[in-house]
């Protein structure tokens, strides 16, 4: 692309925001990279020029105005409270703080091109999935609290945004899980548990996507101006229980009606977060088709699916006692359950919106 290229990056101080915000810094085609975030980054931020400011308030439109911006990529659409506090904190960043980044971008009469990151969670997990979604699809089950509802509802806020400003090109990355060994998320916590639970009789597809083909992506995006929503994973699918093979844990089969309670258990010993949206994951999977990010985004991931859970597994620390104390507790509060009895699929039923 041309001189003069100005890039504002959300979400700097996580490390995936961060590592973005630094390859663009070093890279010859843009002039300034600006990292917005409420905390400053942990890490060193090489040329990026940190701004200090809450995306939730208006004083975000006075930044890109006053820093000439022509391209936003929004990295703020979080999975994890983390620093930010609680599930109410996190809503606020993720919705709030859209509506707010896209009515300062709609303000902004220079800005020529926005990315967001998205989550392939926009598709939700049931019993009634399609083998793979396309882009073009909707869940089967609209999702009612959590992260999937933040996504569902920043996608529609993206949506207007596009329509009220068709000169500006609009790339929506609706990526897998995003996998490697420095990421943090509610699925690598889980994988990172000395004995992983999994719901009895079921064995779920995963797709995911390498840390590194995520700002792989992101990079691509912010030159091609490829305009579109597209869904980004590697190639491939596995079964829930051959990554667990891979990462050498012990799997526990819980009966679906008891995964409730033992993800309480794990949350309040600050092990793992087993929210209804990841035990929808965990039961049905999810898989989705990557025609588009190839033929019209014109992007290859280098890791397939299980290449970058491999690296991942390659990574995980041996079993904490914790982790293995707290499953310990809970399965033996739990009822006998006979493998052939159907009790263990009254999952399929529940409330996992």
């Amino acid at each position: 692309m041309g001189t003069g290229r100005t890039v504002l990056v959300t979400g700097v101080s996580r490390d995936l925001g961060r590592t973005l915000a630094r390859t663009l810094a070093a890279d010859p085609g843009i002039d300034r990279v600006i990292g917005v975030d409420v905390i400053p980054p942990r890490g060193d931020l090489g040329d990026v020029t940190f701004v200090r400011a809450d995306i939730r308030n208006p004083v975000i439109a006075k930044v890109i105005a006053k820093e000439d911006v022509d391209t936003v990529v929004h990295m703020s659409v979080i999975a994890t409270p983390g620093s930010a506090g609680a599930r109410g904190t996190m809503k606020e960043l993720n919705v709030i703080g859209t509506m707010q980044l896209l009515a300062a971008c709609q303000k902004a009469e220079g800005l020529r091109s926005l990315v967001v990151k998205s989550s392939t969670i926009a598709y939700g997990a049931s019993s009634r999935d399609p083998a793979m979604f396309t882009e073009d699809m909707e869940p089967r089950r609209p999702a009612r609290t959590g992260y999937a509802k933040d996504v569902s509802e920043v996608e529609q806020y993206v949506r207007g945004f596009a329509r009220r400003r068709p000169d500006v090109s609009v790339t929506l990355l609706r990526c897998a899980n995003v996998i490697g060994p420095r990421v943090v998320s509610p699925l690598t916590s889980y994988f990172r548990l000395p004995v992983i639970p999994t719901v009895l009789g079921f064995d779920p597809r995963l797709q995911f996507l390498h840390e590194s083909d995520l700002n792989r992506v992101l990079r691509h995006a912010v030159h091609e101006d490829r305009g579109g929503t597209f869904n980004v994973a590697g190639d491939g699918l596995m079964m829930l229980s051959q990554a667990l093979r891979r990462a050498g844990r012990t799997s526990v089969p819980v009966p679906g009606f008891a995964f409730g309670g033992l993800g309480s258990a794990l949350k309040s010993a600050r092990v793992a977060d087993l929210s209804p949206e990841l035990v929808a994951f965990l039961t049905y999977g999810r898989g989705v088709d990557t025609t588009r990010m190839r033929t019209e985004l014109g992007f290859e991931p280098r890791y397939g699916t299980d290449a970058a859970f491999c690296e991942f597994a390659a990574a995980l620390p041996p079993g904490g006692r914790r982790a293995e104390r707290v499953l310990g507790a809970l399965a033996e509060r739990l009822p006998p359950v006979d493998d052939d009895r159907p009790a263990s699929l009254t999952v399929a039923g529940g409330p996992h919106g």
